[in-house]
């Protein structure tokens, strides 16, 4: 049986937290399967989709390559891209459009590094505590602040966009993370943490809500205030509505490891690796509407609201499968790069980029013409 795991590449970390299975249930990685897992990018490995994204002012692409300690920089009106220099296991990264700063996780160095978008250089390396492996990131545009959760360490860590200062809130590690910046709100999730924790940024104080363990995959509704969850045990998405803390859930494919959200339709698009299909959502009525096979094992999913179109990556198929929103159907699957796993899309440019374990690192789809044909 192949496996599915959290594993980042760089360092052993076998809890019952960060691996689960093909089937339905989450069990250990043996040693051997370990080390399968680990040399073999066929096996996929279920890590974070933020390893690539497009600011949107600059029209740039920033991706990391985790095998080559590097971000890729493309510039979408040029053509042209380089590589910037990093921290050891660069694995994830978050842009933040207002400063034109992109911040990077580096697992393996314990650290961030902050690379200044009009020169697309490192201009500063914010230090973690040893031995915490920050694991993902996400950016709060209206207040500039940055937050970094770590596999090894109890304490989500907060940086001043403006002075790259550091503080620490007390939540327990997570290797999921979501910022809602209207109400300054983090919410944060463990694989094998069955509670989803809700984090008031300006303070600190911390809430939980118990919603079963197993999460992979989260977006969340500013609209609705509803968050959305992948349960990987269960086979569901989990719905909360993080005012009341009512939970719901929805029977979708096999395990569900990620979801996304079309506002201009008001449909919840949640990727089944394990059954290799795509089950769409209408939040109105909480119902799948649809069920859409797409490539070998998807793990990550993208939507362009603007022409309503939703792109998953199969990480098993080397291919992006791009899907109508308005009318739920597959339009076609295209060719990407070695185990795509992670997308970016940039919707005035019709194009969506997806970043690959394999080579090259980053590879991209015309949308337009892919659409018409």
């Amino acid at each position: 049986m192949k496996m599915l795991s959290s594993t980042p590449r760089p360092r052993n970390r076998w809890s019952a937290s960060l691996i689960c299975t093909l089937a339905a249930t989450a069990l250990f990685l043996g040693a051997v399967g370990a080390a399968q897992a680990e040399t073999d990018a066929s096996y996929g490995r279920l890590i974070t989709t933020g390893a690539i994204a497009i600011n949107p002012q600059t029209h740039k692409v920033y991706a990391v390559d985790e095998k080559a300690d590097q971000v890729v920089v493309t510039n979408e009106q040029t053509g042209s891209a380089h590589r910037v220099k990093v921290g050891k296991g660069s694995i994830a990264l978050a842009v933040n459009p207002r400063t034109n700063r992109i911040y990077v996780v580096n697992g393996d160095s314990d650290s961030v590094s902050v690379i200044d978008g009009k020169q697309d250089a490192v201009i500063a390396t914010i230090k973690i505590r040893a031995g915490s492996y920050p694991y993902v990131i996400a950016a709060n545009e209206a207040t500039n602040t940055i937050y970094v959760a770590n596999t090894y360490s109890d304490f989500l860590i907060v940086i001043d966009g403006a002075t790259n200062s550091v503080t620490r809130f007390k939540t327990g590690s997570a290797d999921g993370i979501v910022v809602d910046p209207h109400n300054n709100t983090v919410f944060l999730t463990a694989y094998g943490d069955p509670f989803i924790r809700i984090v008031n940024a300006a303070t600190g104080a911390m809430t939980k809500v118990g919603v079963g363990a197993h999460l992979w995959g989260m977006a969340f509704d500013q609209s609705t205030d509803m968050l959305y969850l992948g349960h990987t045990e269960t086979d569901n998405i989990v719905e909360l509505n993080v005012q009341t803390r009512a939970v719901h859930t929805v029977p979708v494919g096999s395990i569900p490891c990620a979801v996304a959200i079309n506002p201009r339709t008001q449909m919840l698009y949640a990727v089944n690796y394990g059954s290799a299909t795509v089950s769409a959502i209408d939040l109105a009525t909480n119902k799948v509407v649809a069920t859409l096979v797409v490539g070998g094992h998807p793990q990550a999913v993208a939507v362009d609201a603007l022409h309503s179109r939703i792109y998953v990556a199969n990480v098993h198929g080397d291919s992006i499968t791009a899907i109508n929103g308005e009318t739920n159907s597959v339009i076609g699957t295209y060719s990407a790069g070695k185990n795509p796993y992670a997308l970016a899309i940039d919707p005035a440019a019709e194009r969506v980029y997806a970043a690959n374990f394999g080579q090259p690192a980053v590879t991209v789809v015309n949308v337009s013409q892919a659409a018409a044909h």
